[in-house]
């Protein structure tokens, strides 16, 4: 696939069948995920890969609002960063978390980003519990570590349309 292919291909979905994804197909997706730049070549992310559909529908608890897709996905990857390991470990993680919507595009699966990262689990409760305190509960997550996104993916049940065209022109600044 054409890279520009695979960027039209990309799209946020929400919805998946119920067919697992392979061991082999994930660990493709993680050695390319592993790859994606960092700054100063810190390696500062990590990835917690969660393949238990029981696990992923508990995770989809992580929020009142924008995850409950995630009950009955097969597979849900949670970006971490190590803030000891560069105090850009946020961006790093977000460059991962993209390269892994690109490698999923790549292995014919769909995918959706769930934010975690200063994320409360309730809305109208924005001073209470956060999203990734309620994940450490029964997530392995590194004390060391910090939650910045899950990428949610499977292979989606229904072909979306494909973006609608957009001048773009007012988003680019050039200099002649």
């Amino acid at each position: 696939m054409q890279f520009q292919d695979l960027m039209a291909a990309r799209r946020s979905i929400r919805r998946f069948d119920a067919r697992p994804v392979s061991e082999e197909v994930i660990d493709r997706m993680l050695k390319v995920g592993l790859s994606a730049p960092s700054s100063r070549n810190s390696r500062s992310s990590r990835l917690l890969v969660v393949d238990d559909p029981a696990l992923v529908a508990r995770m989809a608890s992580m929020r009142d609002f924008g995850s409950a897709f995630m009950e009955g996905a097969p597979l849900a990857i949670v970006v971490l960063g190590d803030p000891s390991k560069s105090d850009m470990w946020q961006i790093n993680a977000a460059i991962t978390a993209t390269v892994l919507h690109q490698a999923a595009v790549d292995e014919g699966l769909s995918s959706c980003w769930v934010q975690i990262a200063g994320r409360p689990r309730r809305k109208d409760d924005p001073a209470g519990e956060l999203a990734e305190d309620y994940l450490r509960e029964f997530l392995p997550i590194p004390d060391d570590c910090k939650a910045l996104c899950v990428v949610v993916m499977g292979y989606s049940d229904f072909t979306p349309r494909p973006l609608p065209e957009a001048d773009d022109s007012e988003r680019v600044i050039r200099l002649k």
